[in-house]
């Protein structure tokens, strides 16, 4: 995990010098830590390193984190995942902030949008750092936002990213993609099943 920080520092102090600096010589240093940062990841991943060229090279301006939302509803004991086409494993509900959308509309439109439930976001329960979690290795920095939701009706059903969606218990969770949440998490959020007083957590 400590080298993937290292790879997506790297890649912001090349993005921010391409962003700001005027030299051409200043302009080819940063174009090559760029690069650099891509042939890391690659080898650091596994994968091709075109299509995070293709990534980073899109990516201008100042660089912040990104923001990753979930929902998080329970029932009767039990929290609402939803399967994954792209991996065939388990997630909460939720994906990338939109602009123009507040963090409890987001969780709310895409737990309507992947599971054809209805709800209501009540409460912000973590704020987490991708980075500081067992996630797979990715280009971007990432927050997570876990936002509990109460249930207001809808009815579950399959949708273009889903394969459908099912309540589960902590002690019977299915596989799950870990690019969007990991069984420790879920655990956290069943800490505030147990108590809802328990403040937010972040790190």
């Amino acid at each position: 995990m400590q080298r993937l920080q290292w790879i997506q520092r790297l890649q912001a102090i090349a993005q921010t010098g391409l962003t700001y600096a005027r030299d051409p010589y200043d302009l080819e240093r940063y174009r090559e830590l760029r690069a650099l940062a891509v042939e890391m990841l690659a080898a650091e991943a596994g994968v091709p390193e075109e299509p995070l060229r293709l990534v980073f090279a899109a990516e201008d301006g100042y660089p912040t984190p990104k923001v990753d939302v979930r929902a998080v509803v329970f029932r009767e004991g039990k929290v609402l995942l939803t399967k994954e086409r792209a991996d065939g494993r388990w997630s909460l509900p939720g994906g990338w902030a939109d602009v123009g959308s507040s963090p409890g509309e987001m969780a709310a439109r895409e737990t309507i949008e992947e599971t054809g439930y209805l709800v209501r976001p009540v409460k912000l329960l973590a704020v987490l750092d991708k980075a500081k979690h067992a996630h797979p290795p990715q280009p971007s920095y990432v927050y997570k936002l876990f936002i509990r939701c109460e249930l207001e009706g809808g009815a579950p059903r399959e949708t273009l990213e889903t394969e459908g969606c099912d309540y589960f218990t902590r002690d019977a969770l299915p596989p799950l993609s870990l690019d969007r949440v990991t069984e420790p998490q879920l655990l956290r959020m069943f800490a505030h099943l147990d108590d809802p007083e328990r403040p937010t957590d972040f790190d």
